[in-house]
């Protein structure tokens, strides 16, 4: 079992797999940057100087040590605009090797 471990990690999928892991976590940080601190404020300011991290609709308000109960729609909104981002990089990514792909294929025929 020791020898197949040895093989698997040679042939290359896990360093495959960990660089791509690194690299998305590294992706995600600047997606929600690009989000938070450039594409909201920029909406916010276009629709009358909204901070969405603030939206909320407040279901119990405050009483004494008791914390309001609200739901946060603002900072789903950020992570929806994350969201839609990622995917089209992936989007563009995924259809550039394609591409690639059939290019690479079309020399070969």
């Amino acid at each position: 079992m020791l020898k197949e471990f040895k093989t698997f990690i040679a042939q290359g999928n896990v360093l495959d797999l960990a660089v791509g892991v690194v690299i998305g976590a590294a992706f995600g940080k600047i997606t929600t940057s690009l989000v938070e601190d450039i594409i909201n404020p920029i909406l916010g300011l276009l629709i009358g100087g909204v901070d969405f991290t603030q939206l909320k609709i407040v279901l119990k308000e405050a009483v004494g040590e008791t914390p309001e109960v609200a739901v946060k729609y603002g900072n789903f909104i950020q992570v929806l605009i994350q969201f839609v981002i990622i995917a089209w990089v992936i989007f563009m990514i995924v259809k550039a090797a394609n591409k690639l792909r059939l290019s690479e294929s079309a020399k070969k025929e």
